[in-house]
Formats: C-alpha cells, sequence, structure tokens
C-alpha cells in the first residue's frame, strides 16, 4: 500500500509502496478515506520535534475497519472509525480518573512512534521498519492502530469531513468544554484562527459566550472567524491585541485559548486576562518553548495558566457527539476544510499552511 514517507527535516516527502503487517492483538487495520494536515505534522516536517525516521506522518483521520486483531471486540470489521491519536489504555490511573488524554500507556507508545509492544507494522521492501507518527500513520491508504485509537461513529457521516474531528476540532471544542468548562455567559478570547481556533470559537460560541474576540493576523482569518461565531476581530499584524481586547471587553476577558504556540501568544494570553480569568494553552509549542508571566499579578488576581492536551476529550465519547453535532447543523466542519489533495501532494499541503493559504487541507487517501 502507498503512505507519505517523512526522512528527516527539511527532506522532501514522497509516496513509497510499503508493507503493512497483520494488526496483533489489541490492534485494528483501517482503510483510510482522508486525513488531515496539522500543524503537529508540521513541527515533525521542520524538525522542531524530534522522530525517529522513516516515518509515516500524519495523526487525523478516518476510514474503515478491514481487520482486527487477536482479543478486539470493538471497533469491528465494517464499521467506520475516526483515529485517536491518543490511544487510552483504560487501565492506568488516569485513565481510571476519566482523564484518557493523560494516559500513560498511551503517551509512552506514541512518543515512541511504534505499537504498544514497541514495533511496527510498516516495512520497505527490504524489511526495514518504518514508524508510526504518534502510533497513528495517517497519511496512507492503510493503516494499523491500537484498537483503542479507532473510535466507531455512525455510518452516514462523510468520513473525508469527520476526519478531522480526530484533532482540529476535538482539540479547539474540547478545550473549551473540557478543559476550561466554560460557564455560560463569559467573554473569550482566540488567539490563532487556524481550524482549532475556529473550533474553539465554536465551542464557546456553542456554551453562549457573550463576547468573543478573534485575534490573527490574516485577515482571511480573522474573516472566517466571523463566519465561525466571533463577534469582534483583532488585526495582531496591525494593532497590539493586548491591548486592543482589554479595550474592547473594558479590562479582559474571562477566558482566553491560546491555539498557535509560541511563547509571545501565550505571554499575550495571560496579559489578556480579566481578574479571575483563565488562559488555557492549546496549541503546541516548539520543545524548550518558555512563556514569561508576572506571578505577583497571577497570585494578587486569582488568574490561571493551564494546558490542554487534546482538549481534554474522551475520544470514545466526544467523538460521535461531535459528530452528532455535525450532522444536526450545529457544528461547522465543512467550512473548516479549505482544499482537498491526494496523498502524492502531501509536500504542496505543507506548503500551503506554511505559507497561510490553508486552514485545514485534507489528503485523500485513495488517491
Amino acid at each position: 500500500m502507498r503512505a507519505v514517507v517523512f526522512t528527516g527535516p527539511g527532506e522532501p516527502l514522497r509516496v513509497e509502496e510499503l508493507t503493512l503487517a497483520a494488526p496483533k492483538a489489541g490492534e485494528v487495520r483501517v482503510r483510510l478515506v482522508g486525513a488531515g494536515v496539522c500543524h503537529s505534522d508540521l513541527h515533525v516536517y521542520k524538525g522542531d520535534w524530534n522522530h525517529k525516521t522513516p516515518l509515516v506522518l500524519g495523526h487525523e483521520g478516518a476510514g474503515v475497519v478491514t481487520a482486527v486483531g487477536p482479543g478486539v471486540t470493538r471497533p469491528r470489521v465494517g464499521d467506520h472509525v475516526i483515529l485517536s491519536w491518543m490511544p487510552a489504555c483504560g487501565e492506568c490511573r488516569f485513565c481510571a480518573a476519566g482523564k484518557p488524554q493523560l494516559c500513560q500507556t498511551a503517551m509512552n507508545a506514541v512518543g515512541t512512534d511504534a505499537m504498544f509492544d514497541g514495533t511496527t507494522r510498516l516495512s520497505r521492501a527490504d524489511g526495514a521498519p518504518v514508524y508510526h507518527y504518534l502510533s497513528t500513520a495517517a497519511f496512507a491508504e492503510e493503516t494499523v492502530v491500537p484498537a483503542a485509537g479507532a473510535i466507531a461513529i455512525r455510518d452516514d457521516a462523510p468520513l473525508e469531513k469527520v476526519s478531522i474531528v480526530g484533532c482540529a476540532v476535538a482539540t479547539g471544542f474540547g478545550a473549551v468544554v473540557n478543559t476550561a468548562e466554560m460557564e455560560w455567559g463569559s467573554t473569550v478570547a482566540v488567539i490563532g484562527c487556524g481550524a482549532v481556533g475556529l473550533s474553539a470559537i465554536q465551542g464557546a460560541k456553542l456554551c453562549a459566550a457573550t463576547r468573543i474576540v478573534a485575534v490573527d493576523v490574516l485577515p482571511a482569518k480573522l474573516e472566517a472567524a466571523q463566519a465561525f461565531g466571533a463577534t469582534d476581530v483583532v488585526d495582531a499584524s496591525r494593532d497590539d491585541p493586548v491591548a486592543a481586547v482589554r479595550e474592547l471587553t473594558g479590562g479582559g476577558v474571562d477566558y482566553v485559548f491560546e491555539c498557535i504556540g509560541l511563547a509571545e501568544t501565550c505571554e499575550q494570553a495571560a496579559a489578556m486576562l480579566a481578574f479571575g480569568g483563565t488562559a488555557v494553552v492549546v496549541g503546541q509549542p516548539k520543545a524548550g518553548t518558555r512563556p514569561s508571566y508576572d506571578a505577583l499579578l497571577l497570585s494578587c488576581y486569582e488568574q490561571r495558566v493551564i494546558g490542554s492536551n487534546y482538549g481534554s476529550v474522551r475520544p470514545t465519547v466526544d467523538f460521535p457527539k461531535l459528530v452528532d453535532l455535525y450532522m444536526d447543523g450545529r457544528l461547522m466542519i465543512d467550512e473548516l476544510i479549505t482544499g482537498h489533495r491526494p496523498l502524492s501532494e502531501a509536500q504542496e499541503a505543507f506548503e500551503d499552511l506554511i505559507a497561510g493559504r490553508a486552514v485545514r487541507t485534507v489528503l485523500d487517501c485513495g488517491r
């Protein structure tokens, strides 16, 4: 089967014919339909994060289960599934506490770019192993993933669309609803209006935020933010975003969702807060990024800066709910997808992302 292979930072991506082994115990094989191109993939491509090579990128996808390994009862062959790059074990202390996004077993596995047993199911013609990005490897025609990383959904949802639920939508929407547990009637700022930020805006809107201020440097993304529910926009390429947000809201907002992952924007998020406010770091920074905060102000004003991993989602519960919201017309997903490309154009999809031409590009895995 064909897959997009990454061999090192700055090296061109190329499609190769790889061998995909049968799923082992606790694993399933999935014929992929669509895979979203995310900034997390771009971080690896640029060398911001270290991963093993050769590596099949992609962690946001959807498809149909074609085979299951020993002991797997769910999902079943024929199920339509969205991939989760945090295949929770269900047994560690975090899973037991209802926090599968912090699963120790999953974090250990995805950090090795392999399956739970430390081996890969992908190989080249000479037998050399090829690694699975975040134990997912979605930039491919097919993949093998842990069964807990394939979440069954309703059969009538278009897989090429809901593929982006598995990262962008879940991360942004979940940061508002799950991580922040935002109270209705709150005031909100969202820094960064890519697919994650626009999903956070939708979450804030559905939680009845009274003011949603979108912050970005690209006019097209600010225009999109208004279509997704922003009540105000701030062009950070022209105006001081902190001063603008504080002026618009009479002294700051209750919640800020930082959806870029830069030290500067993390610092801006804290500076935008009203008394008692919460800044949620949703964006994935380059390793070693260290923002600075005035700890005295955080203490005096009872402000918080917290992190959100994967929108604190419970994939088996939240993915089907998000799909239902989309199918009921209450969650905008089609509008997040600004382009489709075949696997052979993964390189061009990254270039679109770098240039700011794309919100979310979906690779059509069957072509």
